[in-house]
């Protein structure tokens, strides 16, 4: 299953690093793209500092620079795969405080995959924010990746 996993945030790191770059070829980024991507960045970002018992350094829709992206998409790639190096078992209970301060657990398996899914979901948003802004959307599906 960690084999697994490090696939995804592979395939995870591959889509992000192909928005950025496309980003940082527009002379103009959408506002609602860099808004999202922010977002995709920030909650990897929060998950990890959750899964590893760290203050987070980032609100959840702060907005961050197109000069950061990429430094804190490979930050977040390297914590991910630490996560997954070095967890015991997927199945741990990791405890965490939602952004409005309300207690929860969930197992390690499941939050990896949330923030594998809330990428996907919000890369969508912007595939549909390029085409309502005249411009084409990355061809990002998984099978593509893969073949």
């Amino acid at each position: 299953m960690k084999t697994y996993f490090q696939q995804l945030f592979d395939y995870n790191y591959y889509c992000n690093k192909r928005l950025i770059e496309a980003c940082s070829e527009m002379e103009e980024v959408p506002a609602r793209t860099a808004e999202l991507f922010s977002h995709i960045l920030n909650a990897h970002h929060i998950w990890n500092a959750r899964i590893l018992e760290n203050d987070p350094q980032f609100e959840v829709w702060q907005r961050q620079e197109i000069d950061q992206w990429p430094d804190l998409h490979y930050e977040n790639q390297r914590n991910s795969f630490e996560v997954i190096t070095n967890a015991d078992h997927l199945e741990k209970r990791v405890g965490y405080l939602t952004s409005d301060g309300r207690s929860f657990t969930n197992t390690l398996q499941d939050i990896l995959f949330h923030i594998i899914n809330h990428s996907t979901h919000h890369r969508a948003q912007i595939a549909s924010d390029f085409r309502a802004n005249g411009k084409d959307p990355l061809a990002l599906d998984y099978i593509f990746y893969k073949r």
